[in-house]
């Protein structure tokens, strides 16, 4: 089922829609949203880390085992392409169709680009003030029109639009609650309050068939849209749930970490070129493209 349908009869009804609630339908659909279906691999829309494996489920393996952690939960987690790698340990993984989260438990938290497809909210700088992006019709189509001001403070004056993160701390909240003790690993893109100039018009983007798509308004429901992750924003509210920061660093600095001790001798690598190649992939393609964000909630009596 096409989903503009959907689209155009609500913004009929309500008026022009919040950036999150679009984003919210056209990823989310019970029947059509974009991540109801399968978009990985050669024939989908993008790679992720999770798909060189075994060597990326190794390495996640291989750090749980330095950390003592048993339980691994992970929201987000698609086809649950880690099971095997976790294979003895009690893993939970958590996506649309599947998967609750656990009342309480000790353990890891991994989310593996889980908070770059959270929905946003977009506003846009209108002289010394901000506006809300709302979404409304044009034609068969759809296009950016302004909503009411509001107050944001603390961007640099040569940012003209940013996202606003409103879907970050409810998925914080339900971590913190759930997460008796133990550490939130955070796998993904993003940008730190000092590097947010480098998306003076924002970091929404549009994914389809291996390319980037600047129109994140486009064909809803056929492509994806994702945000860079906020990682100033993610910590401070993180710390005020009761988490503190362990590292924060390069995901392919963290990989590395994981390893140097025996120089990845669990991965047999001269024995196994592919693992090899998962390897500097990990390290030095994405790794280098990723951030690793290590929290940990640690036990009160």
């Amino acid at each position: 089922m096409n989903i503009a349908p959907l689209l155009r009869a609500e913004i009929a009804a309500r008026g022009p829609l919040a950036f999150s609630r679009f984003m919210e339908i056209a990823l989310y659909d019970p029947i059509s949203g974009y991540y109801r279906r399968d978009r990985f691999g050669r024939d989908g829309d993008y790679y992720t880390a999770e798909q060189l494996q075994p060597t990326f489920g190794l390495l996640l393996r291989r750090f749980c085992e330095q950390h003592g952690i048993s339980t691994i939960v992970q929201p987000g987690a698609g086809r649950a392409a880690l099971r095997e790698s976790f294979a003895g340990l009690e893993y939970v993984p958590i996506d649309l169709a599947y998967g609750t989260w656990p009342e309480s438990f000790q353990g890891l938290i991994l989310a593996h680009e889980f908070f770059d497809a959270l929905v946003v909210d977009v506003a846009q700088r209108e002289g010394e003030a901000w506006r809300e992006l709302r979404v409304g019709c044009d034609g068969d189509g759809f296009a950016w029109a302004l909503g009411e001001g509001l107050l944001i403070e603390g961007i640099d004056e040569r940012i003209e639009r940013v996202e606003r993160p409103i879907g970050l701390e409810k998925e914080l909240v339900r971590m913190a609650a759930s997460l008796r003790s133990g550490y939130l690993l955070v796998l993904d893109y993003g940008y730190t309050q000092r590097e947010q100039i480098r998306f003076p018009q924002g970091s929404l983007t549009g994914y389809r068939r291996h390319q980037t798509v600047e129109d994140v308004l486009a064909n809803p429901g056929e492509q994806d849209i994702t945000a860079h992750v906020p990682f100033s924003t993610l910590e401070e509210t993180a710390h005020r749930l009761g988490f503190r920061t362990v590292h924060v660093e390069s995901m392919g600095s963290f990989l590395l970490r994981i390893g140097e001790a025996d120089h990845f001798a669990f991965l047999d690598l001269e024995a196994d070129s592919v693992r090899r190649l998962q390897l500097k992939t990990l390290l030095f393609d994405i790794g280098e493209n990723f951030r690793a964000l290590l929290l940990e909630k640690p036990e009160h009596p």
